[in-house]
């Protein structure tokens, strides 16, 4: 039998998670540089790579602040402490924002203008159009700027999270200077203004555009908001706050109205970043740190436009020859408008793989059940529903026509919260039975439950996903949603929800895993499974596709599978702290990552357990919170011809990938796939848009 051997110092078999979605991010920038990609869908994912970091440093580096404040000596399994991970954080960014901002105005810049969208300094605009920016400003943006001053009777003004402003220079007749603050109000204007063409035409299409930065407006008329003083200097800066604002569940009466609170302190949150235009004077920098208590590692100098997540407005414009294709998702006929969906589910198992396949049969799932005078009750989760959710309105219907209707809305929802405290109230108005979550944990499984009243009795049918239930997403990321009405499944998902919505506890389910009681002892119960088989029969393969890879006791039960001979293959979108490759350890596992036109969201479990394949699906990545802090369920997919599909044409083609696909090197860096520059080149994206809804097709 063969020893595994002992691993060494724990920290050196760890990357660190901070520097891990760092290079995830990465990705993202390097999508908004690949010219293979239309040039509107490119200034996309450079916004994209922008709202990242400032989420990431709302929650991740505001959380390494405060461990540094605290004198938190508790360093992650990798040993960094939070004084080293901030400074790796800052050197690794420095570099990154540079590449940004190299990218939107040496590429994305000047290709834009080729196409007709041109994007103004205020200094290139003829008098006609100055003229134009004039009267604009002076009708419609004046009356609603602010000044603030800053000396001994002038407080330093409160600055809002993430809201854009300018710091301003300002001298009286003495040559005396002061500094002064204006927001330009964003959220009552665009970031980017509409002008009219050089020669004072106003198109009525967006075959041609001229923009200019809000911003630049306002600082050209500055003057004016300071009459009397000359306006020396203008520079953009924004503010990055501390939003991972903790909610005490315990100490609350009412979480609805504990959560409203503590959004509104969110934008008041301590500073945890400055973003600068680079040419700001250094006595400005220093007023700003001074005033708003930070450090200089926390001042990030960044290339004009100062927060260009705003650029994702260019999307609205009415170009599609510069975006992505559209598509329609497929629909099979068994789902087709005006079909007994019951009676589909009924008959088979079905596997709905979005966006490829349409979301449609989900509501349409809800909808019928709204309306079906045999369904008695309905039981659904909701985490992120989105705006003018079809799915709540199909609730809402099925409480009118006397349906129970019950609703377990997670308000922790980081970012989502105002949205779901808003259908949370709606739907109690309408007599849905509302709960806001479980003590002490956050709700993260999908599922949904409809009870119906059938001849042979009471039959429960399932809609169990590894996304959330929102129409506007299902067309942006990768997620499967399966149609069961499995009797063992529904009774594990009826006490799930008990538990859920009551005081019910249940420590073992019959088809589920579920955190944080069984699903971490579950999959490392399946690799040792799989260690155990492949000491035999040498055959052992493990494949887990997921977003992010963090839990120490997953990566050791993984490490142990590698050095016992059992293959490994993982595809992990995001944050991995497992180090492929390394000899006596690793050697057995590889790790690659897919980012491309749609966010890999999907999670799949794969044990090949001697041919007797299984495959489960669900909400859960093998991360700490997700195993201890949520309730998340993995669920098994028993269907053969789903789970063929799954393992001989979903999962290979992945694998294959040869175009977005890149693999992690022991040192936590990726390399493209080694097979990238070979011929025919396989996007598995792509070839899925084109294979829709035939995977079954495709198996053996």
């Amino acid at each position: 039998m063969e020893i595994i051997q002992p691993l060494p110092d724990i920290s050196s078999l760890y990357i660190n998670r901070e520097l891990s979605w760092i290079r995830f991010n990465r990705h993202v920038l390097d999508e908004a540089m690949d010219s293979r990609h239309p040039i509107l869908e490119r200034v996309k994912f450079l916004s994209i790579f922008t709202n990242n970091l400032d989420e990431f440093f709302m929650i991740r580096v505001s959380a390494l602040q405060r461990q540094l404040a605290k004198g938190v000596l508790k360093s992650p399994p990798d040993g960094m402490t939070p004084t080293q991970q901030l400074d790796a954080i800052r050197q690794a960014l420095l570099p990154e924002l540079v590449a940004q901002s190299d990218c939107w105005h040496k590429e994305l810049l000047p290709k834009l203008a080729a196409s007709g969208i041109i994007i103004h300094t205020y200094a290139d605009l003829n008098d006609t159009q100055k003229k134009a920016v004039h009267k604009f400003f002076i009708d419609e943006v004046f009356p609603v700027l602010t000044p603030l001053a800053f000396d001994s009777s002038h407080p330093f003004p409160f600055i809002s999270n993430l809201s854009l402003n300018l710091a301003i220079i300002v001298r009286d007749q003495n040559k005396k200077d002061f500094f002064a603050r204006v927001k330009v109000p964003t959220n009552l204007f665009s970031r980017l203004v509409r002008i009219p063409e050089p020669d004072g035409t106003i198109r009525n299409d967006d075959s041609i555009v001229h923009f200019i930065y809000f911003e630049e407006i306002i600082a050209a008329h500055i003057d004016t908001l300071f009459f009397g003083l000359e306006a020396v200097a203008s520079f953009p800066f924004r503010i990055t706050r501390d939003a991972d604002l903790e909610i005490e569940v315990d100490e609350a009466s009412d979480l609805l109205t504990t959560v409203e609170e503590i959004m509104e302190q969110r934008a008041r949150g301590k500073p945890v970043r400055i973003e600068v235009d680079s040419s700001m004077h250094d006595s400005i920098c220093h007023i700003l740190e001074k005033k708003l208590g930070i450090t200089s590692p926390m001042l990030y100098r960044v290339g004009h436009p100062v927060g260009m997540v705003d650029l994702m407005q260019l999307m609205s414009l009415d170009r599609p020859d510069l975006k992505d294709p559209p598509f329609i998702p497929s629909l099979s006929l068994e789902f087709a408008e005006g079909k007994d969906i019951f009676g589909a589910i009924r008959n088979n198992d079905h596997l709905l793989y979005h966006p490829y396949d349409s979301f449609s049969p989900v509501v349409n799932f809800i909808r019928q059940a709204a309306h079906d005078p045999d369904v008695l009750a309905i039981k659904i989760t909701l985490y992120r529903v989105g705006s003018n959710s079809p799915i709540v309105n199909a609730l809402m219907e099925a409480r009118e026509n006397g349906k129970d209707v019950t609703a377990l809305i997670e308000l922790k929802a980081r970012f989502d919260e105002e949205n779901n405290i808003g259908w949370a109230r709606a739907l109690e108005r309408e007599g849905v039975h509302v709960v806001y979550g479980v003590v002490g944990l956050k709700v993260h499984a999908k599922l949904c439950m409809v009870v119906r009243r059938e001849k042979e009795g009471i039959r429960r049918y399932l809609h169990l996903g590894t996304g959330n239930y929102n129409a506007t997403t299902s067309r942006i990321y990768t997620d499967f949603g399966l149609f069961t009405c499995n009797t063992a499944i529904g009774e594990d998902i009826a006490h799930l929800f008990n538990f859920l919505t009551g005081y019910a506890r249940i420590d073992n389910y019959k088809k589920l895993m579920v955190a944080p009681v069984t699903l971490r002892s579950s999959i490392i119960e399946r690799i040792e499974r799989e260690i155990t088989r492949h000491r035999e029969y040498g055959d052992g393969y493990l494949m887990f596709k997921m977003n992010a890879l963090v839990d120490p006791d997953c990566i050791i039960a993984l490490y142990h599978a590698s050095q016992a001979g059992v293959k490994v293959v993982l595809q992990v979108r995001g944050i991995c702290c497992l180090r492929p490759g390394i000899p006596g350890i690793s050697e057995n596992i590889t790790v690659n990552s897919i980012v491309g036109r749609f966010l890999e969201h999907a999670r799949i479990y794969y044990f090949r357990n001697g041919g007797n394949d299984e495959v489960f699906l669900g909400s859960a990545d093998l991360m700490p919170r997700n195993l201890d802090r949520r309730v998340e369920i993995l669920f098994p997919v028993e269907n053969a011809a789903i789970k063929k599909a799954i393992v001989f044409t979903i999962l290979p083609v992945q694998l294959e990938d040869t175009v977005k696909s890149r693999l992690m090197q022991s040192d936590g860096t990726y390399i493209r796939t080694p097979h990238a520059a070979q011929e025919p080149s396989l996007d598995a994206q792509s070839w899925l848009l084109e294979h829709r809804g035939i995977w079954y097709d495709n198996v053996p």
